[in-house]
C-alpha cells in the first residue's frame, strides 16, 4: 500500500469515526428532548439548539465521506452515455470545480467566516457555545472535500492520460 493511499484510508476511518460519534450524539440528544417534552412535560431549553448544531456538522462532514467513497449525490446518467475518455474529461471537470469550490469558499470563506464570528463573539442562545465553534464545520468539511475531490482529479487524469485502467483509490 503506498503512503497516499494510506494517509486517504486513515483520513477516511477518522472522518467516518467522527460523523458515527455526531450522529450517536444527535439520537441521544433527540431522544431526550423527545422525553423532556412528553413525558416530563417541561421541554428542554438546549436539546433543539444542539440537535441543529449536530444536523450542521452531520450533513456537512457526510458530504466529505460520501465525495471520499465516490457516493456522492450526482447526475451520471448522460456522463454514463459518453465514450469512456469523453466521460473521464467531464469527470475532471467536475472534480476541478468542486475542488475549486471546496477550497475557495467553504475553506477560505469558512475560515473567515469562523474568524469574523470569534471575533464578534456571538454566543448561542441555549447553550452558550461560541457560534464560530459550530461554523468551523464549514472550513474542515471544506478541507476533507478539497481533497478528495484533488485525489479523484488526479487519478481521473492519470488515466485519462496514459489510459490506465485501475481503480480509483
Amino acid at each position: 500500500m503506498t503512503f497516499l493511499r494510506w494517509v486517504k484510508k486513515a483520513l477516511d476511518h477518522l472522518l467516518e469515526t467522527l460523523v458515527m460519534v455526531v450522529v450517536a450524539v444527535l439520537v441521544l440528544d433527540v431522544l431526550l428532548q423527545v422525553f423532556t417534552r412528553f413525558v416530563l412535560n417541561k421541554p428542554s431549553s438546549w436539546t433543539e439548539e444542539l440537535a441543529v448544531f449536530m444536523l450542521i456538522w452531520v450533513s456537512l462532514l457526510g458530504a466529505a465521506v460520501a465525495l471520499g467513497r465516490g457516493a456522492h449525490l450526482g447526475i451520471d446518467y448522460f456522463v454514463g452515455k459518453l465514450p469512456e475518455r469523453a466521460r473521464l474529461a467531464t469527470e475532471v471537470f467536475v472534480f476541478f470545480c468542486v475542488a475549486a469550490f471546496s477550497f475557495l469558499v467553504m475553506v477560505l470563506g469558512g475560515i473567515d467566516l469562523v474568524r469574523s464570528t470569534l471575533e464578534l463573539g456571538q454566543p448561542s442562545p441555549a447553550l452558550n457555545v461560541q457560534m464560530g465553534h459550530v461554523y468551523l464545520a464549514v472550513p474542515i468539511s471544506g478541507f476533507f472535500l478539497t481533497l478528495y475531490a484533488v485525489i479523484a482529479l488526479v487519478e481521473r487524469l492519470r488515466m485519462l492520460l496514459h489510459k490506465d485502467n485501475t481503480q480509483p483509490v
